[in-house]
């Protein structure tokens, strides 16, 4: 495993990467989207692998740019349209609209 994904298994913290990276962010932003970040970032690093032979500047600049591109999708967007977890992704097909539920719950009042 290249030495800058090894240092960065130990990170728990939204923040701890971003400022190991020396990337940029809105506060407000990775308050509310931490995760979704984080995801968005091991989705980045998963399509454009950090290599065991990488040095460790290139290594450095790729995650850099990939996670400071995971926080901006969540600056120009949230976490309903981005859809990086699976409850998202599956709101799209299950919608309910307001009607549905209030015919669902006039007719459990009829069964009682």
């Amino acid at each position: 495993m290249n030495p800058v994904l090894q240092r960065i298994q130990q990170f728990s913290a939204a923040e701890e990467f971003l400022d190991f990276f020396g990337v940029e962010y809105e506060p407000s932003v990775v308050h509310v989207n931490r995760l979704h970040i984080l995801k968005r970032f091991n989705q980045y690093l998963n399509r454009t692998p950090i290599t065991d032979d990488m040095d460790e500047a290139t290594a450095m600049a790729t995650c850099k740019g990939l996670l400071s591109q995971a926080h901006d999708d969540f600056v120009k967007s949230n976490a309903a349209q981005e859809k990086v977890f699976k409850v998202f992704q599956d709101q799209d097909s299950k919608s309910i609209s307001l009607d549905s539920m209030k015919a669902s719950l006039s007719t459990r009042g009829q069964r009682a």
